[in-house]
C-alpha cells in the first residue's frame, strides 16, 4: 500500500481510504528465498525534548539514556548478494475502478514520484516488469482438490496443506505471519484489520486445498494461481 501511495506521489497517511479493500485488492508473491534476522538497535530514549537554547543537557544528546529497541530485517539468503523480490498483484472492486483507473496510467507511463524503500529509507527498493492482465487472462475458479497457489493467502482460507516427500525441499519454506491489513482512516494509522497469512518465502507455489475461489493468471511468461490478502 505504501509503494503503491510513494509511486503515486500521495501525501504520508493520505491514501488509507483509497486504497482500502472496498477499492483496491492486493497480492503478493515471493520470488526469492528469504530470511528474517533479528538484531538489537541501541537507540536513544527520548522522554524529553528539554530546551537546547537553556541547556545543554537534553535526551536528544543522551542525557535520558538508552533503551534496545527490536528490529527484524528480511533479506535474500545470501546476504551479501541475493536480493528480496516480490511479485505485488493489484484488483480492484467496481467502485474502485477509478482509483486503479489512476493507477493503472501512472504505473504504465510514469516513473514512481517518491523514492520506494522496503521498510525504513535505507532499504531502497525498485519497480520492475509493470504488466497489466487483461480480463480475458483473468479467470475465478474452484477446486475441492488440492491446488498450486503462487500468492500468500488468508490462514482461514486453507483447509489443508499437502506435503509430497519428494520434493521436500520445497516445502521446508512455509511460513504464517500476522500482518496489518487496513488502517481506520486517512490520517489514523490505527489499524482497522490484521491478515493472518500463509505462504512460501521461496518462488515455489503452495500446495494446498482452499475453502474459496481463486484466481487464474495468465501473465505473458506463466500462468499463476493466486488469492488476495483482503479477500
Amino acid at each position: 500500500m505504501g509503494m503503491v501511495a510513494a509511486s503515486m506521489g500521495w501525501p504520508k497517511d493520505s491514501y488509507y481510504d483509497k486504497l482500502s479493500s472496498k477499492n483496491i485488492f492486493f497480492g503478493v508473491r515471493v520470488l526469492h528465498p528469504l530470511k528474517k534476522n533479528f538484531h538489537r538497535l541501541n537507540f536513544l530514549s527520548i522522554k524529553s525534548t528539554g530546551d537546547l537554547y537553556k541547556s545543554f543537557t537534553s535526551d536528544f544528546r543522551g542525557d535520558g539514556g538508552r533503551i534496545q529497541t527490536p528490529f527484524e530485517i528480511v533479506s535474500g539468503l545470501n546476504i551479501a548478494k541475493d536480493e528480496v523480490a516480490y511479485q505485488i498483484f493489484l484488483g480492484h472492486t467496481e467502485e474502485g475502478t477509478p482509483i486503479f483507473d489512476q493507477i493503472k496510467g501512472h504505473f504504465l507511463h510514469d516513473e514512481p514520484v517518491f523514492n520506494l524503500t522496503m521498510g525504513t529509507a535505507n532499504f531502497q527498493a525498485s519497480i520492475h516488469e509493470v504488466e497489466l492482465i487483461e480480463k480475458v487472462n483473468v479467470e475465478q475458479k474452484a477446486s475441492n482438490d488440492f491446488v498450486y497457489l503462487h500468492s500468500a493467502i488468508p490462514v482461514s482460507k486453507v483447509e489443508a496443506l499437502e506435503f509430497d516427500k519428494d520434493d521436500y525441499e520445497q516445502y521446508n519454506s512455509i511460513e504464517e505471519d500476522m500482518l496489518p491489513g487496513e488502517f481506520v482512516g486517512d490520517g489514523n494509522r490505527e489499524v482497522k484489520s490484521m491478515n493472518r497469512l500463509l505462504f512460501s518465502t521461496t518462488k515455489f507455489p503452495l500446495r494446498i486445498r482452499i475453502n474459496c475461489p481463486f484466481w487464474e493468471v495468465k501473465t505473458h511468461s506463466e500462468t499463476l494461481n493466486i488469492q488476495f490478502m483482503d479477500q
